[in-house]
């Protein structure tokens, strides 16, 4: 199996996240949702919204609207303090994403 992780540094320990590849494969899927949403979820005003997506391990992705502006995030574990990544851009995330798909596709036809 591969798996791809994420590791977030905290102040006493860090929090990882590993995604098993077909988990990926639909968190990229979900990305891409979430990314034609997020327009007409600002445009709509609410007070506060948020938009996500989990998988069974409770891996989040998603965003939250609230006084106008959207805020990607990531949640990496179902529980537990610490363990939210803020997102400066999605498409970087989604990049690194489609990298790890990559990566993981070239290491499974080396076999």
């Amino acid at each position: 199996m591969y798996f791809y992780q994420i590791e977030k540094e905290g102040k006493y320990s860090s929090t990882t996240a590993s995604i098993e590849y077909t988990d990926l494969l639909e968190v990229i899927k979900a990305l891409k949702t979430l990314k034609s949403e997020v327009n007409a979820d600002v445009e709509s005003n609410p007070d506060y919204m948020e938009n996500k997506f989990t998988t069974s391990d409770g891996f989040q992705l998603g965003y939250f609207v609230s006084n106008g502006k959207s805020t990607w995030y990531v949640r990496l574990e179902k529980y537990g303090t610490d363990n939210t990544l803020f997102l400066r851009s999605v498409d970087d995330f989604e990049q690194s994403m489609e990298n790890a798909k990559n990566k993981i596709n070239e290491l499974k036809n080396k076999q």
